[in-house]
């Protein structure tokens, strides 16, 4: 996905600024049959018993609901089913449903910026990189989401290790400054290379699949304002020992991701990852972001699968 640059990032207009954080949504705009990729839909009767009138309640984990993951239900009904769950925020869809969002009550958890595949790892990329997240920083502001999503884009043939970190520094750093003054912060997605089946299960040839190197990244940048997104899921196709890397780095933290495993579905019981023990592991290091369920319904009802991931990270 490529964008024409902007000229003039930070005097952009609010309409140029949507069209720029729309435009990096395309990754998943183009993408068939989401709601099919995990098989047939389970029917009903199989279905994990979940109360139809259930409601977020305990509120320790702030719940947001990825919107991609749901096309092609219409954006505005699925904000209503979280509104109706008590899921708090939404993120993942074109920022011209965000005032939308806030009239209904809902926040905005999280901007798109550049994409996962147009990253600084490539110098080439660095231009379109910095306008994106300045105006991505510029909604957020705007819309009051406290965080702006980054990735470091896909491996370059021949390039070392040592030049590819050195890449992904020197762009955000012409970025952090204008993020810590606008108090927005910018999350580092970390993202599975195994996953070869489906375009959004899995990033052959990303360059930030090595949870350990992000955190470094983070590190190196020295910034309360510039964090890791821990993508549940993706830790544990590339990884594994979810709780104890939480408990150990979620200093380094600034968003969640869910989706069980394999097969980026539902947390239930068809999946190895123990979401409670994992919930209960997050809540314990006093965390108070936003997690976001990110996963792709198999179920025959797909609001009912938002509701039972609702519950069960309802801890």
């Amino acid at each position: 996905m490529t964008a024409a640059p902007f000229s003039n990032a930070d005097k952009m207009s609010r309409r140029t600024a949507v069209a720029a954080a729309a435009a990096s949504l395309g990754m998943f705009a183009g993408v068939p049959g989401l709601r099919a990729v995990n098989g047939s839909p389970a029917p009903l009767a199989e279905l994990p018993n979940v109360p139809a009138d259930f409601r977020v309640h305990n509120k320790r984990i702030r719940q947001s609901v990825m919107g991609w993951c749901f096309n092609p239900m219409p954006v505005p009904d699925l904000m209503d089913h979280c509104v109706q769950v008590g899921i708090e925020a939404i993120e993942g869809v074109d920022p011209q449903f965000y005032p939308a969002a806030l009239a209904k009550g809902l926040k905005v958890a999280l901007v798109s910026s550049h994409g996962f595949a147009t990253g600084p790892v490539d110098r080439a990329h660095h231009e379109v990189c910095e306008q994106k997240l300045r105006a991505s920083i510029d909604i957020a502001v705007e819309f009051g989401a406290p965080s702006v999503i980054t990735f470091t884009g896909m491996r370059v043939a021949g390039m070392s290790d040592k030049t590819a970190v050195q890449n992904c520094l020197d762009c955000w750093k012409k970025v952090i400054s204008y993020a810590e003054q606008k108090n927005v912060t910018l999350v580092l997605e970390h993202l599975n290379s195994r996953d070869s089946s489906h375009p959004m299960k899995g990033h052959p040839g990303y360059y930030g699949d090595d949870v350990d190197q992000c955190f470094d990244l983070v590190k190196q940048m020295d910034s309360n304002h510039f964090k890791l997104l821990f993508d549940i899921y993706h830790v544990q196709i590339m990884h594994g020992d979810i709780i104890r890397r939480i408990q150990s780095d979620h200093r380094l933290i600034g968003h969640y991701h869910t989706a069980g495993n394999p097969g980026r579905r539902e947390l239930d019981d068809a999946q190895e990852i123990n979401y409670p023990a994992v919930l209960n592991a997050i809540v314990a290091t006093g965390y108070h972001g936003f997690v976001a369920q990110e996963f792709i319904p198999t179920w025959s009802d797909p609001v009912m699968a938002l509701r039972h991931a609702a519950m069960v990270s309802d801890v």
